[in-house]
């Protein structure tokens, strides 16, 4: 059981593909996980009442935001909760990719923490939650030892 959530916030209901991917290793490791739509731009007091929310529950929480172009969702959430914040905006050949810099560009004291593939948002998220959590933190570590054996079965394969 896991103590503490994630709250996946994407600016657009668009962004479901990537969402579903940042959900998927989540509900791999048994983190709960809830995903919110609220525009920084669009619609920002609901972004607002969304954040108060769930940053005001005892429950420990990290918000992973997702947001493309110019990702003020990120930075709009970092800049109003206690709670760790990750952006993981989807890629994007707009503007060369560039884009990501609204993601990384934040004045001192906007602090949301990047992740540029869903799963490395799910998995910093959930080793967050990790430190309070030691049977999340072996889950973490068997899915880590997944991957690598994914990685030495495929040389053993072709190197028999």
């Amino acid at each position: 059981m896991s103590s503490g959530r994630v709250v996946v916030l994407s600016g657009s209901p668009s962004d479901v593909e990537w969402v579903a991917r940042i959900r998927a290793v989540l509900d791999e490791l048994g983190v709960p996980n809830t995903w919110r739509v609220g525009s920084a731009h669009r619609v920002p007091q609901h972004v607002l009442t969304l954040l108060a929310e769930y940053d005001n529950d005892p429950e420990p929480v990290v918000f992973v935001t997702v947001a493309g172009m110019s990702d003020a969702l990120s930075g709009l959430t970092a800049a109003n909760v206690a709670s760790p914040v990750i952006a993981c905006p989807p890629s994007a050949n707009a503007f060369a990719g560039l884009d990501v810099l609204s993601s990384l560009r934040t004045p001192p004291g906007v602090d949301p923490l990047t992740a540029l593939h869903p799963t490395n948002a799910a998995l910093a998220a959930a080793r967050i939650l990790g430190l309070n959590d030691p049977e999340l933190k072996e889950r973490i570590r068997a899915n880590l030892a997944a991957r690598a054996r994914t990685v030495l079965d495929a040389d053993a394969e072709h190197n028999p």
